[in-house]
């Protein structure tokens, strides 16, 4: 199933898991979260893999199980740390497993890598080029308060079209706190003929260590108001959580009133927390999804 031409029909429901960083440990314990997950009816599942590539193996047998499970796979293939042997190879395998979708990223070079990072795939935009071989149906990355390498978000917004015309069908955007960074991002894209899909990432702040976290991450701003509410109640720990799902709800649901086309959560491979938001929204998802 190609994901673009199921939100041509519907608004999608999705989350975001991660394979264990060592190949000889933690298979279960995902392939127990995507099993949960799959309860909750997801429309797709997308997977990701370290910066520098070492994983990459993983992620595609955890592709290759959500296919197995009914659950269609958006797999990511990142450019930075690869050669075009790796990359065929990847997309290879993908094929075998029956994947369709790509989420095609240069990704962000790791603080401690000593490698020499984008030799072949400076950008998102070679990457998605050289996959032109390959049946595959793109997807990029989009970035609400900009990429942390532009100086503006209009800047940004340039390279935004360069990967819809190399074949992005549609984007799914960086975990944000501020709505209006997302509304901000879909405005301005369509004045310079963005015409995709932009699905809006949402990860929930269930811990006060996360703040900084998010910060080096990915630079996305914390409202002051969501920041007071949860460090009040830093050293309570199950109140903290549910502020932080709250809010996600909060996020979730005005997102909604906006008109977006889905619904994007990276969940941490934390099946509770999704369990949670999809029990509090479970008659919008089912009525208006």
């Amino acid at each position: 199933m190609k994901i673009y031409e199921l939100l041509q029909k519907k608004r999608t429901l999705s989350f975001e898991v991660f394979p264990p960083k060592r190949t000889d440990e933690g298979k279960e314990g995902i392939f127990a979260t995507i099993d949960a997950l799959k309860e909750l009816s997801p429309d797709y599942i997308s997977v990701t893999y370290g910066a520098s590539g070492s994983n990459s193996r993983n992620a595609a047998e955890i592709a290759g199980y959500l296919k197995k499970s009914g659950i269609e796979p958006l797999a990511h293939l990142t450019g930075g740390p690869s050669s075009p042997e790796d990359i065929d190879r990847t997309a290879q395998e993908f094929l075998s497993l029956g994947v369709e979708n790509v989420l095609a990223l240069r990704g962000d070079k790791p603080v401690d890598c000593n490698v020499e990072y984008c030799k072949y795939f400076p950008h998102a935009t070679d990457l998605m080029e050289y996959l032109k071989k390959y049946p595959f149906s793109l997807a990029g990355a989009a970035y609400p308060e900009g990429h942390p390498e532009c100086d503006t978000l209009y800047k940004d917004l340039e390279a935004l079209k360069l990967k819809q015309d190399a074949g992005a069908k549609f984007f799914v955007t960086q975990l944000f706190y501020d709505n209006s960074y997302y509304y901000r991002l879909v405005a301005e894209a369509k004045k310079i003929g963005i015409t995709v899909p932009i699905i809006p990432g949402i990860m929930p702040l269930l811990k006060v260590q996360n703040i900084k976290r998010v910060k080096e991450m990915c630079g996305s701003a914390v409202p002051l108001e969501f920041r007071n509410m949860i460090e009040v109640y830093s050293d309570r720990p199950a109140v903290m959580e549910e502020i932080g799902l709250n809010y996600a709800v909060y996020q979730i649901i005005d997102l909604i009133a906006n008109g977006v086309p889905g619904i994007h959560l990276y969940i941490m491979n934390n099946a509770k927390a999704a369990e949670a938001i999809y029990s509090r929204l479970e008659r919008v998802f089912r009525e208006l999804f």
